[in-house]
């Protein structure tokens, strides 16, 4: 756990060596919050999402500073789903269309070229396999403007598809391992794009096929758009164990992927990136599995880069590769990461309200500490209602994406000698 006091805001910034942006990301106190690189809030908006996200201009006809977020902060079973402007209004919410006049959103959604929106879901599925009710399912939606529902693909009709098969399949219905009452829980979703591999005729890659994961079901597959087949996956199965061994940043890459546990934010990084086409994953090292993934006695996550057609890490970040021990890189849930125009990675260590950007090397050159503290959400424990700022995840924002004359600062922070600073008279 972090120090009970511990410093809030910016605490490192390296002009020279960030990729300068502005950062949006979900409060736990029922606000969305953009900061400059200096941590000046230069916009809040009275909604939290799960997460928030600012949409691309050119999916809005050049409006700006559009965001997705919800009315209500039920982060698990959103009941609506809204799109504001830049002031905070309203301009489109959907829920009332939805089945059963809700939306259920939940862990993620992606607004397309065309207007439309993909919704990830919860909904009720009776299954022979669970003759004492109905469970949540996780289904997706493509919505219209207008709130009607084109396009859905519900989870449990590919368990089996998804390598649920035999003793897994029996454990993953079983009362003991069912994860949070549901089949399995997809906590990412998002449209491939435009990519190298569709271009070079791999039609796996199709910039309309979709790649999701799963913490508890430890895979990151894609669906293919027109057919809902999975045609690409990684796990459940991993051809090796997480060895520490091979942590270190230098002389490890390129390598097999080895085991990943309980992942968030998959997905592929767009054209016109360094890396464009690979897969980025923020590796959780979380308990996760069914059965569960046999973890190490020293947790440390993990963001790596993966090569989607031969399945090798191409490049990976720990807590080594800046110099410190694995374990002080750690969020065992949520969280995030994405590649940015210099090369640089921002990552969101989510459970700790850490944001933070690191060159290809490892130099953190850029840090945030979440200074909103909110209610911790009763996810599964009975402490719900403590205090923690904790953040689903962070999304960089292009300068371009925001009104013009949208304030900036860029006042080099050079952090203390930590070995060395101390507060007050000792």
């Amino acid at each position: 756990m972090p120090p009970t006091i511990f410093p809030t805001g910016v605490t490192i910034y390296d002009p020279d060596k960030t990729e300068n942006c502005y950062v949006l990301f979900d409060g736990r106190d029922g606000r969305s919050y953009l900061i400059d690189m200096n941590g000046n809030e230069v916009n809040t908006w009275p909604y939290t999402g799960f997460p928030s996200e600012m949409i691309d201009p050119a999916f809005t006809g050049g409006k700006k500073g559009h965001i997705i977020c919800q009315k209500e902060p039920e982060i698990f079973s959103n009941e609506t789903l809204l799109v504001v402007d830049w002031e905070g209004n309203i301009v489109w919410e959907w829920g009332e269309k939805a089945p059963g006049g809700k939306a259920r959103q939940n862990h993620d959604q992606a607004p397309l070229s065309n207007g439309n929106m993909l919704i990830l879901a919860k909904r009720e599925t009776c299954l022979p396999e669970v003759p004492d009710g109905p469970v949540n399912d996780q289904v997706i939606y493509e919505v219209n403007r207008d709130g009607n529902i084109l396009w859905t693909w519900i989870s449990s009709e590919h368990i089996e598809e998804l390598g649920f098969t035999g003793e897994r399949k029996g454990l993953l219905f079983s009362e003991r391992m069912r994860p949070r009452s549901s089949i399995f829980v997809i906590n990412d979703m998002q449209p491939l794009g435009p990519n190298r591999w569709y271009e070079r005729g791999d039609g796996r890659f199709h910039p309309d096929n979709i790649m999701i994961d799963s913490r508890e079901g430890c895979f990151i597959a894609i669906i293919e758009k027109e057919t809902g087949a999975i045609v690409w996956q990684l796990g459940p199965d991993y051809p090796a164990a997480y060895d520490h061994s091979a942590k270190s940043f230098s002389g490890t890459c390129p390598r097999p992927v080895d085991a990943i546990s309980g992942q968030h934010d998959a997905h592929m990084i767009p054209q016109g990136l360094p890396g464009e086409g690979n897969i980025m994953v923020f590796d959780n090292q979380g308990a996760a599995g069914i059965p569960p993934i046999y973890l190490n006695m020293f947790p440390g996550s993990r963001v790596l880069e993966i090569d989607p057609i031969g399945k090798e890490i191409l490049w990976q970040y720990d807590a080594s590769c800046s110099g410190r021990p694995f374990w002080t890189f750690y969020s065992s849930f949520i969280s995030s990461a994405r590649r940015l125009p210099n090369g640089n990675t921002l990552i969101c260590e989510g459970m700790n309200g850490r944001i933070f950007q690191v060159t290809p090397e490892g130099d953190i050159v850029w840090e945030y500490v979440n200074p909103h503290f909110g209610m911790w959400a009763d996810h599964d424990v009975e402490s719900g209602g403590n205090l923690s700022n904790w953040v689903f995840r962070a999304q960089p924002i292009p300068y371009g994406w925001v009104p013009d004359g949208t304030p900036r600062s860029h006042e080099p922070v050079i952090p203390p000698d930590i070995s060395t600073f101390r507060t007050g008279s000792c």
